[in-house]
C-alpha cells in the first residue's frame, strides 16, 4: 500500500501536518506551562476566597445553600472538613478521582494555615473558614471536565478534521503531481519494449519539467543509438558478406578439375585478397572496440611531430607518386608528448583518404601551427569533397560519404572512426571543413602534453 506514490505523498503530508501540530502544541504548553498554572492558581484562589467570605458573612445554613447552588461547581469541587475524618462536599466529580487530602493537611488548615499544591497532575487549595460554631478546613480542586477535557476533545477533533481535509486535498493535488511521473513510467515501458517514438507532452516547469526534458533528451539519444546499432549490424553484415560471397564462389569454382592454371591462380589471388580484406575489417573492429572502451594502454613518449608526418608521407609514397600527386608542406618543428604508434595511424588514415579522393596530379597541403598549449595540424586536399549532411557522420563506424562513389573507392568506413577515437584518447579534437566537389580539410588539435589517465 505504501508503495504507491499517491499514498506516500498523502501520508507524508498528514504526518508532517499532524505531527507538527501536536509537537507545536506540546512545545507551546511547555513554554507557557507556568503562565497557565499561574492563571489556574489565580482563579482557584479567587474562588476559594469568595467561598470563605460567604461562610464568614452569611449564616451557616444560608451559606451552605448558596454554595450548593453556585454555577462555579461545574468547574470546582469543594470539600469542607469540620474534623479530620468528617467533611461535606459540594459539586459533582463526574467520574474524576478526588485528590488525596492527608490528615496533616486538614489539621494545618484547621489551625489557620493555608495550603496550595501546584503540581502537574495535582492542583488544589486549602483555606481556613471561621464560623460561629468553630473553624472549618475548606479544600477546593478544579475539575478537568470543562478545561482539560475540552482541550483534549478539541485537539482530537482538530486532528481528525485535519486528517480528513488534508487527505482529500492531497489526493487531489497528488493526481496532478503524479500525472507526469506516470507518463514517464509509461514511456519507460515503451522504450524498454523498443518503441522510441514516444511523446511525453509534459509542460510543467521546475524539477518535474527538468526531469521530463532530460528524459526526452535521453530518449532521443537512445533512438540515435538504436539507429546506429541497426546500421552497424547492417554494415557489418554487408562488409563481411561481400568477401565471404567471393571466397565461397571462387572456392567452389576451384573444385572443378578442368580449370586452366592461370584461372586457378587468379581465383586463388581473389580468395587471398578477400581474406585479407576480412582480416583488415576484423582488426579494425577490434581496435575500434578497444579504443571506445578506453582499455587500450597508451605508451606516451616525446617526439617530433613534423618528423613523424614526413615519415608517414614517405611511407605511402607508392600511393601518391603513381598518380603524380604533390605535397605542399608547412611543418613547424614541434615536439609533442603522445602515443607515437597511435598518432601514426591517424596520419596514415587521413593522408590515405586525401590521396584516395584526390584527382591525378592534384596537390595536398599539410600545415602545423602551435600555441602555448596545443598544436594544430591541417590536411587539405582538392578531392571530391563531402556533402554537408554527411559531414556530421563521417566519424561514425562504417559510414561512407557520398554513396554514389562508394563502389568506386574501396574502404570499410572505419578509418575515420578510429581516428576520432585516437584523437579523443589524446584529449584532442578533430573537425572537418569541406565543400562538395572542391576538396576537404581535416583539422586535428592535440595538446602538446597528453596526460596519462
Amino acid at each position: 500500500m505504501t508503495g504507491s506514490l499517491y499514498t506516500r505523498v498523502v501520508l507524508t503530508f498528514l504526518v508532517s501536518v499532524i505531527g507538527g501540530t501536536v509537537l507545536s502544541f506540546l512545545a507551546t504548553t511547555w513554554i507557557f506551562q507556568d503562565k497557565l498554572n499561574e492563571n489556574l492558581q489565580s482563579n482557584l484562589l479567587d474562588f476559594g476566597q469568595d467561598i470563605v467570605r460567604i461562610y464568614e458573612t452569611l449564616p451557616l445554613r444560608e451559606a451552605e445553600m448558596l454554595i450548593s447552588e453556585m454555577k462555579q461547581l461545574n468547574s470546582y469541587h469543594i470539600r469542607v472538613y469540620e474534623a479530620t475524618d468528617q467533611f461535606q462536599t459540594y459539586g459533582e466529580l463526574n467520574g474524576q478521582l478526588p485528590f488525596l487530602v492527608t490528615t496533616e493537611q486538614v489539621r494545618k488548615v484547621l489551625d489557620g494555615g493555608r495550603i496550595q499544591i501546584n503540581g502537574i497532575d495535582t492542583i488544589f487549595l486549602g483555606l481556613p473558614i471561621k464560623t460561629p460554631i468553630g473553624s472549618k478546613a475548606m479544600f477546593v480542586e478544579p475539575l478537568t471536565s470543562s478545561s482539560t477535557s475540552f482541550l483534549i476533545k478539541f485537539i482530537v477533533t482538530f486532528l481528525i478534521c485535519s486528517f480528513v481535509a488534508g487527505s482529500l486535498l492531497m489526493l487531489i493535488a497528488a493526481i496532478f503531481l503524479v500525472r507526469p511521473i506516470k507518463k514517464l513510467t509509461e514511456a519507460t515501458r515503451l522504450i524498454a519494449a523498443g518503441d522510441f517514438n514516444v511523446k511525453l507532452n509534459i509542460t510543467e516547469k521546475g524539477e518535474i519539467g527538468a526531469l521530463a526534458r532530460s528524459f526526452e533528451e535521453m530518449m532521443h539519444d537512445l533512438q540515435q543509438l538504436e539507429q546506429m546499432r541497426r546500421e552497424f549490424v547492417a554494415n557489418v553484415s554487408h562488409e563481411v558478406q561481400s568477401p565471404l560471397t567471393s571466397i565461397s564462389g571462387f572456392a567452389i569454382a576451384l573444385k572443378q578439375e578442368d580449370i586452366p592454371d592461370d584461372e586457378r591462380s587468379s581465383y586463388l589471388d581473389i580468395i587471398i585478397t578477400e581474406t585479407a580484406r576480412m582480416s583488415k575489417i576484423s582488426d579494425s573492429l577490434l581496435k575500434l572496440s578497444l579504443l571506445e572502451s578506453q582499455s587500450l594502454q597508451m605508451r606516451l613518449s616525446t617526439f617530433s611531430l613534423d618528423e613523424q608526418i614526413r615519415r608517414v608521407i614517405v611511407a605511402i609514397q607508392p600511393q601518391w607518386s603513381a598518380r603524380n600527386i604533390q605535397f605542399d608542406l608547412d611543418l613547424l618543428p614541434t615536439k609533442i608528448t603522445a602515443d607515437h604508434e597511435q598518432l601514426n595511424q591517424v596520419w596514415f588514415n587521413i593522408l590515405g583518404n586525401a590521396i584516395k579522393f584526390s584527382k591525378d596530379g592534384a596537390r595536398i597541403e599539410v600545415k602545423i601551427k602551435q600555441n602555448i598549449k596545443n598544436v594544430t595540424v591541417r590536411i587539405t586536399d582538392s578531392g571530391i569533397g563531402i556533402l554537408p549532411e554527411d559531414q556530421k557522420r563521417i566519424f561514425d563506424r562504417f559510414f561512407k560519404a557520398d554513396r554514389s562513389h562508394s563502389q568506386i573507392y574501396e574502404g570499410s568506413g572505419m578509418g575515420l572512426a578510429i581516428v576520432k577515437q585516437i584523437v579523443s584518447l589524446h584529449q584532442g579534437d578533430i573537425s572537418v571543413e569541406s565543400e562538395y566537389g572542391q576538396g576537404t580539410t581535416f583539422i586535428v588539435i592535440l595538446p602538446i602534453t597528453t596526460g596519462a589517465d
